[in-house]
């Protein structure tokens, strides 16, 4: 099995964990719901793709073999035991780069919870232990508020603008690059990140 996968990752009522056929029904329900909330940010093809879209379980068995080869965690994203989001990390490389890019939409009924922040600082931080990775990038279109709040939340580095970066709904879109080390978080993401953003006392 690959390195760092299959891997359940838990903060409190926040987990990740890989992605199974039986979500279906729930995963496909929650980005219909979503539709308009995550269709801006999408990546699209830029060439027209022939064919009948591919099946829940087509979808989650390609995912599964990209994790077993090394080269993506999918991770499902549960909050409180239901299905609310996806978080992704892609292009692994190792070598002397030793790097990836990290990707999450969230349904917009649980968004300005914590949520993501949580599942973001998991996951990096299972990319720089479970993995070895020196570092982890998210690419965010400048006028998607919401993502920026997250990498803000975490502390990422502004690493600047990326013209026409990624093919989204038609057309070549700039993205933000923000980055982190491993060196710059030696006690981990979320542990920085519980210490700038404590919970609010219980009532």
């Amino acid at each position: 099995m690959a390195q760092g996968w299959p891997a359940v990752l838990t903060d409190g009522p926040v987990r990740l964990r890989p992605l199974r056929r039986r979500d279906g029904a729930a995963w496909l329900a929650l980005r219909a719901m979503n539709t308009t909330w995550l269709e801006p940010w999408d990546a699209t093809s830029p060439v027209p793709v022939d064919g009948p879209r591919p099946s829940f379980g087509s979808f989650v068995r390609m995912l599964s073999a990209q994790a077993r080869s090394g080269v993506s965690l999918p991770f499902a994203l549960d909050h409180e035991g239901e299905l609310v989001g996806q978080v992704t990390v892609s292009s692994i490389t190792y070598g002397s780069l030793r790097s990836a890019s990290i990707g999450y939409w969230l349904s917009h009924h649980v968004a300005g919870r914590g949520i993501m922040p949580t599942a973001v600082a998991l996951t990096i931080d299972h990319c720089f232990v479970a993995l070895g990775l020196h570092r982890v990038e998210i690419n965010i279109r400048p006028e998607n508020g919401p993502s920026l709040r997250v990498v803000d939340k975490l502390g990422l580095r502004d690493e600047g603008v990326r013209e026409r970066f990624l093919h989204i709904q038609g057309q070549w879109c700039d993205h933000r690059t923000f980055a982190l080390t491993a060196e710059e978080v030696p006690e981990g993401v979320l542990h920085r990140y519980r210490a700038r953003h404590p919970a609010p006392p219980m009532p």
